[in-house]
């Protein structure tokens, strides 16, 4: 019995690793695309294209949470899912997809009046058939993730970000302006789908069961509530800027925030995907998923810590290579909303262990104490300026930190001098590697030269500080590294 546990204990480790950096993989692969795709739509379109489209996403994004919200992840909590769970819950989510579509497009023209733009009109019509794209996704994504078979994300993210980047380039070349932002944001999600569709055994059949759904949803009701509380809040820092200001400002805050996103979001939505499903297996034993969690902790901080600093350090220049000089003013919101996003690991990780308990209503409780603190930090920052918001993101991204930390505390013994020590070694190491980036910044040199020396300081800095202090971490990940490169060569000289 115990050799049994501990084969499927190792499996699930290896599936775990093996899934993190399928699931990595295609994350960076597809962001390096659609960065790339950003930066030339970036140096064709104006700011307040950008802008105009930032306010559709902000209210699709919300709408979209309750669609997506709570159902993959009760499929993937679920023990046992089977076809009856998966194809009751694609009926349920495409119906609400439904009933939300229609909602938004007659609610469509008092959002144009609000914001004083008619265009936004069939913009919001044609961006909510976003809906019924999240509805069978959605249900693939659990699927997918309840097996661990990441690489199958891989291939269908990569055909989908490469296909929908060059339809809008093409359609921003031949003057379309605005349109080619939401051809790209549509299409990727859609050809997505349809490969998943193509590549994934599970579609939907004619198979539905009131009882099944009632429980699914009595756990994933709360998550989707939670989703949507998080994503409403979330965008409205975004919705107040384009009220309270202008597109443009709206547009220079929504850029400063894609680039921290870019980093931070990749890292957390990875290890969040990945953890998951692995942490739901270790549900009944709290010991074990104690030390999953505070290993990811651990390795995320490492990770992402130092490329946020980083980027704080960088943000006009880099903003300046790839925007151009008229997105210059997105450089001081791409600095405080990357330090804003620092304690978002911690924060993410820990939520993804209360889940994995089955806790929803725990989670679903934690928005309501965080919610009205990010009010009055909006609300307080709104009257100041666009900039005022950015650094009301850092107040609060240390505030959700703290609120999301509690819970484990009871759950799972995980106390707080133990998360301290786990998460802030590489924060500290990563202040003490921007000593000397930021005076490499002050050399009188060419731009591009200034962004090389600053990346390579930071980095030697903070490998021969890992170096030095025998960080653990350092060396998991360079294990890590090596493992992959070799698997990776001996799967070419098979093939060959």
């Amino acid at each position: 019995m115990k050799v049994e546990t501990s084969v499927t204990e190792l499996n699930i480790k290896q599936k775990t690793v093996s899934g993190f950096f399928w699931r990595l993989s295609e994350r960076l692969c597809a962001q390096v695309v659609t960065f790339a795709v950003t930066v030339v739509l970036a140096r064709i379109l104006m700011p307040e294209d950008y802008g105009v489209v930032a306010i559709v996403n902000v209210f699709v994004a919300v709408a979209d949470g309750f669609v997506t919200g709570g159902i993959a992840t009760s499929l993937i909590q679920k023990n046992n899912a089977d076809e009856t769970d998966y194809s009751s819950m694609f009926y349920i989510s495409f119906l609400f997809s439904f009933f939300l579509y229609v909602v938004l497009f007659f609610c469509c023209p008092l959002i144009a009046r609000l914001y004083r733009n008619e265009l936004l009109i069939p913009i919001f019509r044609v961006m909510g058939i976003k809906f019924f794209i999240s509805a069978v996704n959605s249900v693939q994504q659990a699927y997918v993730a309840r097996r661990m078979i990441f690489k199958k994300f891989f291939f269908a993210t990569i055909i989908g970000t490469v296909v929908s980047g060059a339809l809008g380039v093409l359609l921003a070349l031949s003057g379309k302006g605005i349109w080619a932002l939401v051809t790209q944001s549509l299409m990727n999600p859609f050809i997505d789908t349809i490969i998943l569709f193509i590549t994934v055994r599970w579609h939907p059949r004619l198979l539905f069961s009131f009882a099944r759904a009632k429980l699914l949803f009595q756990y994933g009701w709360k998550l989707a509530l939670t989703r949507f509380i998080g994503t409403f809040f979330e965008k409205l820092r975004q919705c107040v800027v384009g009220i309270k200001y202008s597109a443009n400002d709206l547009a220079f805050y929504n850029r400063g925030e894609a680039l921290p996103s870019l980093v931070a979001g990749n890292v957390i939505s990875t290890l969040e995907s990945v953890l998951f499903p692995a942490l739901s297996n270790f549900q009944n034993d709290r010991e074990k998923l104690k030390m999953a969690i505070r290993h990811a902790v651990k390795l995320g901080s490492y990770v992402l810590s130092p490329v946020l600093v980083g980027l704080a350090l960088v943000s006009d220049k880099i903003v300046f290579i790839l925007y151009g000089k008229k997105w210059a003013m997105a450089s001081p919101f791409v600095a405080l909303l990357s330090l804003s996003m620092i304690p978002s690991v911690i924060s993410s990780i820990n939520v993804q262990a209360i889940k994995a308990l089955g806790r929803s209503d725990v989670i679903l409780m934690l928005e309501f104490i965080k919610k009205p603190f990010f009010i009055a930090v909006v609300f307080f920052c709104i009257f100041i300026s666009p900039i005022a918001m950015a650094y009301g993101a850092i107040v609060y991204g240390l505030v959700s930190c703290m609120v999301n930390y509690f819970p484990n505390i009871k759950l799972l013994g995980y106390v707080a001098s133990e998360q301290f020590f786990d998460f802030f070694p590489p924060v500290v190491l990563s202040f003490f590697m921007s000593i000397p980036v930021y005076f490499v910044g002050k050399l009188p040199l060419n731009i591009y030269i200034i962004f090389f020396l600053q990346f390579l300081c930071g980095t030697s800095c903070y490998i021969l500080l890992s170096v030095i202090l025998k960080i653990q971490s350092f060396y998991e990940v360079k294990e890590i590294i090596k493992n992959k490169l070799i698997r990776t060569h001996t799967s070419i000289e098979e093939r060959q």
